[in-house]
């Protein structure tokens, strides 16, 4: 989720955006998607936008996600799919570009109403809304969605706890599974069965990007079974689960208990959605060319496929290049030592060669050089470079310096990079090879996505018993602001046993309170203001070695249709309403 304050906020008529100003398809002619639209077109309009209705849409991925549960993941990929199955009380608009940022009344029936300055909001339901088994959704469905998500940290830990943060008394409480109390979490209250009242510790003025997160989709209590709940979900979206086979693929078909009359976003085109899970990545990229899938991770194509594609116009074509809102950075870790101390930590600031990180990402095409831990996109960027270097090349003179203030002049620690990932990887090669140059010698210790926060760079103990210093890492708002970006990297707060992403595990005082200032702060100019003081002195404390702002680059699939590279999802493919012209 990417850029300006609070977008503005209207509901999608029942007449699908996909059919004005678009790349249409002819849905008479399973032909129709062979004609390109151009390179980046889905960043401007929908491409092969069309009705037309059955067929499967498959999508591939590398690893295995953190979870298909809406209330138990983090990465922006389930955010995007799990709207499938799971409707939020906000969500974002299928759009193209930064269209997309648009937030739109999603299972809510219009935006949040604030009262108390900021510190209260409430939601009224759409009526008439069913789960997949025709029982009606609740607004207490809602109130126990985000309690479990959020307060039972011990079995779901895999998303943020921003709830847990905000709402009055979530100190306290410890959440279903060991509070079974009819009653609850006080903090939210539902009068009535369409009505749900959030009361928060503090005012929180983008709130409704808050709720705009999976973790808000209902959950009915009495079909919860915790960290087994990914195996039946019980579908509020337009598809349900048909077959779940973890580690392997799940298959979703029509939700036949969904009405269109309630939910004027999901337009319920394939007849099945196949996702297939450990897939090769150079075979995902064979797959796309030849339009039998969509990388649903969306991070775009391998370098192989990317140095064919762009050296070839007709495949050049078929691609979107554009930027998410997301930052390639690595994490120093302040709390194992000697990166400790803030000297050793500019040793590192200034030791790494980012022109040879950025070639192993791709080039230019896949980012820009990065010296600010908010990309150029996200509210609250301003241009800056605390540790310039020479081209960007890195300075080794001044990092020796930097290791003999420290009271060092050698370094042996280890880097962590997700496996799965190989431009990933060869970041951190290129970052190895920079530091050795001055005496900080790391090695590369490798990691699956799908468990790389709960289990490896996600913990704390874990970091510190193997001496990893050094994590890679790629992130993206979670909703387009400055709090939305910086948040869960750097407020001490999202500092957990396992689950961190704050891979710095930086606990600073002063941003700790900056960002709780922004978000109270009502006035957008002086919002962003923050933020900026927030990156800078994130910077000064050196906590991020930021490398690359990511670009992503896809391949656009030439039999689907209703592509569109949207910004809320780190430029994906909105995952909506994609539908295929293959029978």
């Amino acid at each position: 989720m990417r850029r300006s304050a609070l977008a503005a906020v209207a509901a999608i008529g029942s007449v699908s955006l996909l059919l004005a100003g678009c790349s249409k398809a002819d849905d008479n002619n399973e032909n129709n998607g062979n004609k390109s639209a151009g390179a980046n077109a889905a960043t401007k309009e929908v491409v092969n936008a069309s009705t037309q209705k059955g067929g499967t849409v498959t999508y591939e991925y590398s690893d295995v996600p953190d979870s298909f549960d809406p209330g138990n993941t983090y990465y922006a990929f389930m955010y995007n799919l799990s709207r499938l199955y799971a409707r939020p009380l906000m969500t974002f608009k299928p759009a193209p570009g930064e269209a997309g940022n648009e937030l739109v009344p999603d299972l809510a029936a219009s935006a949040g109403v604030p009262s108390d300055g900021g510190k209260t909001w409430t939601y009224k339901l759409r009526s008439g809304l069913k789960y997949q088994d025709g029982t009606a959704i609740t607004s207490k469905d809602v109130k126990y969605a985000v309690e479990r998500s959020n307060f039972a940290r011990d079995v779901l830990s895999l998303g943020p706890n921003y709830f847990q943060q905000f709402l009055e008394g979530g100190d306290k409480y410890k959440g279903p599974y060991k509070d079974k109390s009819a009653e609850g979490l006080k903090s939210i209250e539902t009068p009535d069965d369409t009505t749900i009242v959030f009361k928060l510790n503090r005012a929180f003025q983008e709130f409704d990007y808050l709720v705009a997160t999976p973790q808000t989709a209902p959950v009915p209590q009495a079909k919860d079974t915790g960290i087994d709940y990914v195996k039946s979900i019980v579908s509020s979206g337009s598809y349900q689960f048909q077959s779940y086979e973890e580690g392997k693929q799940v298959v979703l078909v029509r939700n036949k208990n969904w009405d269109a009359k309630t939910d004027p976003l999901r337009k319920q085109y394939p007849d099945k959605i196949v996702v297939k899970l450990k897939v090769n990545p150079e075979t995902i990229d064979q797959d796309v060319q030849a339009g039998d899938a969509i990388d649903v991770g969306g991070t775009g194509v391998q370098a192989a496929t990317q140095a064919k594609v762009v050296n070839d116009a007709s495949l050049k074509a078929n691609t979107d290049n554009t930027y998410g809102g997301r930052l390639v950075y690595m994490a120093i870790n302040t709390q194992v030592a000697p990166f400790d101390k803030v000297e050793c930590r500019k040793a590192v600031e200034y030791a790494v060669d980012k022109v040879s990180v950025q070639t192993s990402l791709g080039g230019p095409i896949r980012g820009d050089v990065a010296t600010t831990v908010l990309p150029p996109d996200i509210p609250g960027y301003q241009k800056a470079d605390v540790y310039a270097t020479t081209g960007n090349k890195g300075d080794v003179a001044k990092a020796k310096e930097q290791l003999k203030a420290c009271g060092k002049s050698s370094i042996t620690t280890n880097i962590s990079a997700r496996s799965d990932r190989p431009q990933e990887v060869d970041a951190a090669t290129a970052i190895i090879a920079s530091l050795k140059t001055v005496g900080i010698n790391a090695s590369l210790k490798q990691y699956p996505s799908g468990k790389y926060f709960t289990d490896y760079a996600g913990v704390p103990t874990f970091d510190k018993k193997q001496n990893i210093g050094l994590h890679m890492m790629q992130w993206g708002a979670d909703w387009p602001s400055g709090y939305g970006f910086l948040q869960q990297i750097l407020h001490g707060d999202a500092i957990g046993a396992s689950g961190n992403t704050n891979l710095s595990y930086l606990d600073d005082k002063v941003i700790n309170e900056t960002l709780e200032k922004a978000i109270a702060t009502e006035d957008e100019t002086e919002r962003n203001s923050l933020y900026a003081e927030i990156d800078k002195r994130a910077m000064d404390l050196a906590a991020i070695v930021p490398l690359a702002y990511f670009k992503v680059l896809l391949y656009r699939p030439t039999t689907f249709t209703n592509l569109v590279s949207t910004a809320a999802f780190s430029g994906q493919y909105d995952y909506l309403n994609i539908g295929t012209t293959e029978k």
